[in-house]
């Protein structure tokens, strides 16, 4: 089984940037398509991007062009550069491999806050 620790949160004005790490623990990183997702209060859990194992990548629409997904094999590591932050990004943000169900539940992490205010 999985199991990961995110970090990197905080609390930033809106047009701030803050850089989210992934630390993931267990076999077979480098074969596992990763995912970050969030939930703000209220909402449901969103998947808002994705790395596969070949480094290509996906966007929800709402952070295409400000959020950046890496990762390193080497480190088994996933990262999410934010940039241009508005205060509707605000919510907790976890890690799992990709298109995983339950993940803002923290059965796998304790996920990472970010608060932006405007």
């Amino acid at each position: 089984a999985l199991h990961v620790v995110e970090s990197g949160g905080g609390s930033v004005q809106a047009g701030g940037s803050l850089k989210l790490s992934c630390t993931v623990s267990g076999a077979l990183f480098a074969e596992r398509d990763m995912g970050w997702y969030r939930q703000a209060p209220g909402n449901e859990c969103e998947q808002v991007s994705v790395i596969m194992t070949d480094h290509s990548t996906w966007y929800e629409d709402s952070v295409q062009g400000r959020f950046t997904i890496s990762r390193d094999n080497a480190k088994n590591a996933v990262y999410l550069q934010m940039s241009s932050l508005k205060p509707e990004d605000t919510a907790r943000y976890y890690c799992m491999r990709a298109s995983t169900m339950g993940v803002c539940s923290g059965n796998w992490g304790q996920g990472t806050q970010v608060t932006v205010s405007s």
